[in-house]
């Protein structure tokens, strides 16, 4: 069945023309083609920079859930040493980026095998746990058929129920070329869609086209993998927020910011007991006199943010909210000039004070300090804030 972009050209995609993609490939002075590889995966990098949606409403309060292909293509060794254990080493990347860009959000884990769909976490802002269920799910044996259908209908049943001015995506990694659902997954599709949840897909081996219905119609992203290197950039991609939903609600949220003590009565005895986030834990964890204490019901928690059991009030600090500040306001892009517009005595990057090797660089045009790639990269990934004009005084902007 020919794609939507082949109908709208009047030909299919290989009936056009070669793409000479090899002669962007140059060799350095030692015969390396290194150099130009790593210009390439740069420049995409700064692309995906320059297309971050600007001027729009996005979800900021997160409720995403990661559904992971564990069928028998995932022992497939085309990346190393399997498909499995790769998806699960940069799982666990993906987590510790996501709960640092999106401190007040929460992700749930799900695995897809022998044509069922099975919970490792449900929604949580508590990271540890995820990483520990990434790591037990290492010991899981890749059997049987994917079913895409019922892994968006858990995820649906979750998500359906969640805050109408919340961001509710699911995330899916598929290795498999097949699906074997039980019923009519166009209509599931649809579903999903009147409930404003948004599916992305990360192919492993190829374009499947219900998986590129399911990202159309709801809203959400198709890719598909190259290379190792290339999986972890694509799934890295989603740690940012998504534009919110055209339809979604806006509202006020109650939100508290608890206190840190010994006890919940104040007293200088210790008073030892067991946080609301480890009830159900029979190995002794989360109990101890240490903890943050809910401002209204004065419930216990080990970790924060997290949304109160007890009275649902959603539980954060300060530097949570902080965190998720630069969203809103990200850093303004550097504008690319080239070393000979430069002054003769700027050699090097204002950041890491290396010599520039590349002809074009990075200049804010706030505080005029030129950058190299890498540290206008890092500014705007990870800082969220140019080090030139947090270093100058702010009469010398």
């Amino acid at each position: 069945m020919a794609d939507d972009d082949d109908l709208e050209t009047g030909a299919y995609k290989w009936e056009g023309e070669y793409e000479k993609t090899w002669e962007a490939l140059r060799e350095d002075e030692s015969g390396s083609i290194q150099t130009s590889i790593d210009d390439i995966v740069q420049g995409a990098k700064r692309r995906r920079l320059l297309e971050r949606p600007t001027n729009v409403r996005l979800g900021m309060m997160r409720h995403l859930y990661v559904v992971i292909d564990m069928s028998n293509v995932m022992n497939d060794q085309d990346l190393r040493p399997t498909r499995q254990l790769c998806t699960l080493k940069l799982m666990e990347q993906f987590i510790e980026e996501y709960f640092d860009q999106n401190p007040i959000s929460q992700i749930g884990l799900i695995v897809a095998s022998n044509k069922r769909a099975k919970k490792l976490t449900d929604l949580s802002g508590n990271f540890r746990r995820h990483i520990a269920a990434i790591l037990e799910a290492r010991e899981i044996v890749c059997t049987g058929d994917a079913s895409l259908q019922n892994s968006l209908v858990l995820c649906l049943k979750s998500l359906r129920h969640m805050p109408a001015h919340t961001s509710r995506e699911v995330l899916i990694i598929l290795g498999s070329l097949t699906t074997c659902d039980p019923g009519d997954i166009n209509a599931t599709i649809q579903q999903l869609k009147a409930s404003n949840i948004r599916c992305s897909v990360i192919g492993l081996a190829a374009e499947v086209y219900i998986c590129s219905k399911l990202c159309k119609e709801t809203g959400g992203k198709y890719e598909v993998i190259i290379d190792e290197s290339h999986y972890r950039d694509i799934l890295l991609h989603f740690v940012n927020p998504p534009p919110a939903m055209p339809n979604s609600e806006s509202s006020l949220i109650r939100m508290g910011f608890p206190y840190h003590e010994l006890s919940s009565s104040g007293s200088s005895a210790e008073m030892p007991s067991v946080c609301m986030c480890h009830l159900d834990n029979t190995c002794g964890q989360g109990f101890g006199s240490k903890g943050y204490f809910c401002p209204q019901c004065k419930s216990k928690y080990c970790e924060l943010p997290v949304e109160c059991k007890a009275c649902g009030l959603t539980l954060v600090l300060a530097p949570h909210l902080a965190r998720s500040y630069h969203h809103l306001f990200p850093l303004e892009l550097s504008k690319e000039v080239k070393i000979s517009e430069c002054l003769p005595d700027i050699t090097h990057c204002y950041s890491c004070l290396s010599k520039f090797r590349d002809e074009t660089l990075y200049r804010c045009e706030q505080c005029f300090s030129i950058f190299c790639m890498d540290c206008d990269l890092f500014s705007h990934e990870t800082l969220h804030s140019c080090p030139g004009c947090a270093n100058k005084p702010p009469d010398m902007h």
